[in-house]
């Protein structure tokens, strides 16, 4: 190998686009830009997403979910992990240690995934409901958890209002008294009919008379 050998990997140097330097090159002219409208001027450009003045689909779309400003300053640590630890004294120090936990995160929740069989202490950390039993039968104990801010008072008057709308049962469309009053009406005007029907119901004057038969 010489210093005059030495060139550049095959496919790693292309050559600059040149365009407007004749039709034989297929960018002469127009330089690809195609004639007239808006993207063949100098300049000529809109916005990312802009649909020609319609609602564009970023806009159109329903927002979902939110993105939590906590997530970043709260980790999860699973039973699993705990147990792989060589320690059974833990905080949120020995997790950053550990490399558990990011090392911005400001407090971690322990949560029930994985089997942990040893008996830890933990110091500082959340604890969900199903690894807290996993925990305690183990003979572990939890001490010093992060408290939970109060509740808002409009916090609390939205979980009662759900509260109340989940217990309170629904009203049928009719009740029963309308029921019933619709059952006799309704026994009153077939009875009625079927009099009729029969000519029970029709005074003895207003009653048709018998066509007399003629002979021939």
């Amino acid at each position: 190998m010489r210093m005059n050998t030495i060139r550049p990997a095959a496919g790693s140097k292309r050559a600059r686009r040149r365009v407007g330097r004749g039709s034989g090159s297929g960018l002469g002219k127009t330089a690809g830009r195609g004639s007239k409208g808006q993207k063949s001027r100098a300049g000529g450009f809109h916005k990312v997403g802009f649909e020609g003045g319609q609602m564009p689909l970023q806009r159109r779309l329903p927002k979902r979910g939110f993105v939590s400003h906590l997530s970043k300053d709260t980790a999860e640590v699973r039973l699993s992990d705990l147990a792989r630890l060589p320690i059974t004294d833990i905080d949120i120090l020995a997790l950053k240690a550990a490399g558990l936990v990011p090392a911005a995160a400001k407090t971690a929740k322990v949560i029930k995934t994985g089997t942990l069989e040893k008996a830890v202490k933990l110091s500082g950390l959340a604890v969900s409901k199903g690894a807290r039993s996993v925990i305690e039968a183990t003979g572990g104990t939890i001490a010093g958890e992060p408290i939970r801010p109060e509740k808002t008072p409009q916090e609390k008057a939205w979980q009662k209002n759900l509260a109340a709308a989940a217990a309170k049962p629904e009203k049928s469309a009719k009740t029963e008294k309308t029921v019933k009053t619709e059952k006799t009406a309704k026994t009153e005007k077939t009875a009625k009919t079927e009099k009729t029907a029969k000519g029970e119901g029709r005074p003895k004057g207003d009653q048709a008379p018998a066509q007399e038969q003629t002979k021939d």
